[in-house]
């Protein structure tokens, strides 16, 4: 009989943790970005895009080139992916700079920040999620990447220690050269290479911190499900989707977790979608 592996916090630190997510690039085609302009009445939202971990923020250069050859306006802020006490308000403070509407977008790991971060925020008005968490108050990382088998990023997930501010030691999780097929099986060789090069890799606490705000409860939100995810499954994905009761999930049945670098025109069709709702 096989026993599911439970993500405990001592186990996260010692083997490596689960899920996470590519990034995003800082465009500077966002007029309405912290120069204090206002949009035209009817004007198209700002595209924010927020990764999760193990990458940096260029896993939406696929996406942003589609939407923004739509006229979209796009930021990929820079997730500093230390748990959702440090996470949801530099990304709310990076929203808080936008003069006009906004819709957010996040991948994996970045799904619990925005779900965070947006709370309160009236200028954002559609929340969307690649292949990502949606937690509810209360709820942990943790508890959500295991609550469904199907994961197996852990055995790729390599614990490097590091000294924090604070001077107590952290440990932050890498993922290996060995993650392709757990990570992103339907891109190539060479893309996972750049992909595990230039990662960002994420604090193991990030999988301990509880949710303190369910943005998704009142703000409209769409979804993606990566049906072939072995980060987070996709039984999870299309469970926390229906519980928030998203005005629409879409699913790539071929895509790994990595859906906006496999298949960014997918990607930005949804986003797309919800752009156009807010308007």
């Amino acid at each position: 009989m096989s026993v599911r592996p439970t993500f405990t916090r001592r186990r996260v630190i010692a083997t490596g943790a689960a899920a996470a997510a590519s990034a995003a690039i800082l465009t500077p085609s966002s007029a309405t970005a912290a120069t204090g302009s206002r949009p035209a009445p009817g004007a198209k939202p700002t595209i924010v895009l927020v990764h999760g971990g193990y990458a940096d923020s260029s896993c939406w250069n696929g996406v942003i080139r589609e939407l923004q050859s739509k006229g979209y306006s796009t930021i990929a802020g820079a997730n500093p992916l230390r748990g959702i006490p440090t996470d949801a308000p530099y990304i709310g403070s990076l929203v808080d700079s936008i003069s006009g509407p906004v819709v957010l977008v996040a991948h994996s790991m970045g799904g619990t920040v925005i779900t965070n971060a947006a709370a309160g925020k009236d200028n954002v008005k559609a929340l969307v999620y690649i292949a990502a968490f949606v937690p509810d108050v209360g709820e942990t990382q943790g508890e959500l990447i295991d609550k469904f088998p199907g994961s197996e990023v852990l055995p790729v997930s390599v614990p490097v220690p590091y000294t924090k501010p604070d001077g107590t030691t952290g440990t932050d999780l890498y993922l290996s050269k060995d993650g392709q097929a757990a990570f992103a099986a339907d891109v190539s060789t060479a893309t996972f290479r750049l992909l595990q090069a230039i990662q960002r890799p994420f604090d193991a606490d990030s999988f301990t911190y509880p949710t303190q705000a369910a943005a998704w409860r009142t703000i409209p939100s769409w979804g993606l499900v990566a049906g072939r995810d072995k980060a987070i499954p996709p039984a999870a994905e299309r469970w926390m989707y229906s519980r928030a009761n998203l005005r629409k999930v879409v699913e790539v049945p071929t895509s790994s977790h990595v859906a906006m670098i496999s298949h960014p025109e997918a990607t930005a069709k949804l986003i797309e979608e919800a752009a156009r709702a807010t308007r």
